[in-house]
């Protein structure tokens, strides 16, 4: 009997009900009611954000897969392809932060392999509460710790060096931090294998880990706010084990050439379920299995467990049949299990027995792809601007070591240094680079691969942040020479059904539209994460995008300066901020404790210029050092610049009328730091593509001076910069 207060634990509506009872035309079994709550629930079926992903650009001369596949797939020419992807484990990671980040690096480097490509890079993009709040530090730290952990245990384990990504804090993340992972694999473009069941008779196989308790209803936990009960869902977060899928990576590749599988989906979100009702959708074909033939580690599961279990390192396949056991001799080979479990039909449904009685038969397309689609409100008006506060009195001499040492913009080493990131032997630039960089030896190109988002601009404006996520992803590919090629992201927000937060969705979704469309980086495919809330207290809309480009394999670029003497010149001009887009930053953050008006004013025509100019700049061999300004501005830039090996700084003097701290600090975009011994040509080059490049002034062998005019605002000894910029994370970690 299923009753009212059954359908609302599992997460389903009464109109929801009713549409289930529709399609069966009868009431569901307790099986079918799980497997219903998990395809619907808001992780698997989007029906929130389908509505709206619409408007984004999918398509574009290099794609090869676009959104609807494991992973998306973009052509680098040679021959061969990438697949990539970024996904959240946000949900489980507060639950439980080791596992949850571990099995969040686990299921995205199935996509990227269930698609045929070897993996050969992770990036990921972090949101924490402040490690240093007197109230929540101890908790944060401790997430912190066992997210950072989890992530090098299994990238580390599992053999792909985690290259790059970000991390950033808030308040607001303090009871959901975000746990976003990218990866990237590479294949043959002839070796790409998709999702879909084909040939009705064609056997349905079980490969890697049994199946267990842990997992069950993760997608649908990972669709709900967090309450006070919500530490008693450990069970719904899986356990990983990054050996074993080192070992299906190379089983599934192996099997894979033999060219006797069809069809491959890993089991992540909603596992077996997932893998079976997908596959036969796309093929539009049936699957029968039978619950009796797959392999449990734990006694007694029923079929409701069985079907939601969400444990890892496992995938489903199907094969031609009669030749199942070239299947399996590479399974065994590997000491993996690989079992039948079932057979593709020509009916359309997900047809699940249990010791010989149907347990569950659903229709695959309504279950995978009819799940319902709401149009929520989100005409809701939006927040007023809050007006901007009494700024303290200019202190750029002091502002700038309380910057360095703040935990967004100091040195992420105590993270990174936990990473294998040299693994493999390919990586060109790794952690604190401007944009990681792989070399692909089989094409002599290299792929640049860069994370960035900015909860606090898109909180401002959901709009302006996400189309300043893009540009900056995009320019930090530029400042190493790669050209923006495709994109994936990850969308982070709290609870749809409130109108003011699908107001945030639905104007990030646009402009992030509107910039991928300008800058030509189609959206191969990405992840919603929804529900990000806890006890009432939602997120900053975090919208993330991974952006990809491609460039000719040589020594990059890299951001510190080499030589004294050198003109250092800001490709993109001294840019212009008033008091109202200074709200944003991260000196209102921590100078001035606030937040308020809206984020930096990008133009997105000139930041193509200046990207445009750059790469040329960096083709002619022009540049000895160049570094994007983001957070902290321009001195925050000149600060990071100084900190190579050689511990080379500069002396400035800035022509402006903007106020001492303005000028230091503000953020706005399309700004690139470089230095030259050819300021001439550089200056040729940006007149070239109408950006300004003024020179600011010339490196010097030690310390770092800025002046406005005839004032100086602020003279500082590097290694009392290094010393705030380096010591602060590990510091607060302690």
């Amino acid at each position: 009997m299923i009753t009212a207060d059954l359908i609302s634990q599992h997460q389903l509506t009464p109109a929801e009900y009713g549409k289930i009872v529709g399609i069966l035309g009868r009431e569901p079994s307790y099986t079918e009611l799980g497997i219903f709550s998990v395809m619907w629930s808001e992780h698997c079926s989007y029906k929130s954000s389908r509505l709206h992903l619409k408007k984004l650009p999918t398509r574009g001369k290099l794609v090869v897969q676009g959104p609807g596949e494991n992973a998306g797939i973009i052509d680098i020419g040679g021959g061969y392809v990438i697949a990539f992807k970024i996904e959240s484990h946000n949900h489980p990671s507060f639950i439980e932060p080791f596992q949850g980040a571990a099995t969040g690096v686990g299921g995205i480097l199935r996509d990227i392999f269930t698609m045929g490509a070897r993996p050969i890079a992770v990036l990921d993009s972090l949101r924490f509460g402040r490690p240093d709040d007197p109230n929540t530090g101890a908790r944060n730290r401790r997430v912190l710790a066992g997210v950072v952990s989890g992530i090098a245990h299994y990238g580390n384990c599992f053999g792909v060096p985690t290259v790059g990504g970000e991390c950033l804090f808030e308040p607001c993340y303090d009871g959901n931090p975000l746990v976003n992972v990218f990866a990237l694999g590479i294949c043959r473009k002839e070796d790409v294998f998709y999702a879909k069941a084909a040939g009705v008779g064609n056997p349905v196989i079980y490969v890697g880990a049994r199946t267990g308790r842990d997992g069950i209803h993760g997608a649908s936990m990972a669709s709900a706010e967090f309450t006070e009960e919500s530490k008693q869902k450990r069970p719904n977060v899986q356990v990983g084990d990054p050996f074993m899928e080192k070992l299906l990576l190379e089983a599934c590749l192996e099997a894979m050439q033999t060219g006797a599988i069809v069809g491959i989906q890993d089991m992540g979100a909603a596992g077996l379920t997932c893998s079976t009702c997908e596959m036969g959708s796309r093929g539009e074909v049936g699957i029968e299995i039978e619950l009796d033939r797959v392999p449990q580690r734990a006694t007694g599961m029923t079929p409701y467990e069985i079907m939601l279990s969400e444990s890892q390192e496992r995938m489903l396949l199907v094969a031609d049949k009669g030749r199942e056991e070239e299947v399996f001799s590479v399974f065994r080979k590997w000491g993996l299990e690989a079992v039948e479990i079932g057979v593709v039909t020509p009916d359309g449904k997900l047809r699940v027995k249990h010791h010989g009685e149907v347990v569950a038969e659903i229709p695959n397309r309504e279950l995978a792809d009819e799940a319902p689609l709401y149009d929520r409100p989100h005409n809701a008006a939006p927040a007023a601007i809050r007006p901007t506060p009494d700024l303290p009195k200019p202190d750029v001499q002091n502002a700038l070591l309380t910057l360095l040492a703040a935990p967004d913009i100091c040195s992420k080493r105590w993270i990174w240094q936990q990473y294998d990131y040299q693994v493999r032997t390919n990586t060109v630039a790794g952690p604190g680079a401007e944009a990681a960089i792989i070399r692909i030896k089989e094409t002599g190109t290299s792929v640049a691969m860069s994370l960035d988002g900015n909860g606090r601009y898109s909180y401002l404006s959901p709009r302006e942040g996400a189309m300043l996520a893009v540009a900056e992803a995009c320019r930090n590919l530029a400042t190493v020479g790669a050209r923006p090629v495709a994109a994936t992201n990850c969308l982070n927000f709290g609870n749809p059904e409130r109108p003011e937060i699908m107001a945030q969705l639905v104007e990030a979704i646009e402009g992030m539209a509107d910039a991928c469309r300008f800058f030509d980086t189609p959206i191969t495919g990405g992840n919603v994460s929804l529900y990000n809330e806890t006890l009432g207290e939602g997120i900053y809309p975090t919208p993330v995008l991974g952006i990809v480009g491609l460039l000719r394999t040589a020594p990059p670029v890299t951001i510190p300066f080499k030589n004294a003497g050198r003109a250092v010149m800001l490709l993109g001009g001294i840019g212009a901020c008033d008091d109202v887009r200074l709200g944003g930053t991260q000196y209102a953050k921590e100078i001035v404790k606030q937040l308020w008006g809206l984020p930096p004013l990008l133009d997105l025509e000139y930041e193509q210029r200046v990207q445009y100019a750059i790469r040329r700049i960096l083709a002619e061999g022009l540049a000895e050092s160049a570094h994007d300004l983001s957070d902290g501005g321009l001195a925050v830039a000149l600060a990071e610049s100084s900190f190579g090996p050689a511990e080379i700084g500069a002396q400035i003097e800035l022509d402006s009328n903007l106020r001492p701290e303005v000028l230091a600090f503000h953020e706005a975009p399309s700004r690139i730091l470089i230095s030259t011994a050819n300021a001439k040509r550089v200056s040729a080059i940006a007149d070239k593509y109408e950006v300004e490049a003024p020179v600011l002034g010339v490196t010097i062998e030690k310390g770092i001076e800025i002046r406005q005019r005839t004032i100086t605002l602020g003279s500082w000894e590097i290694a009392a910069l290094k010393s705030a910029y380096d010591g602060a994370l590990e510091s607060y970690v302690r």
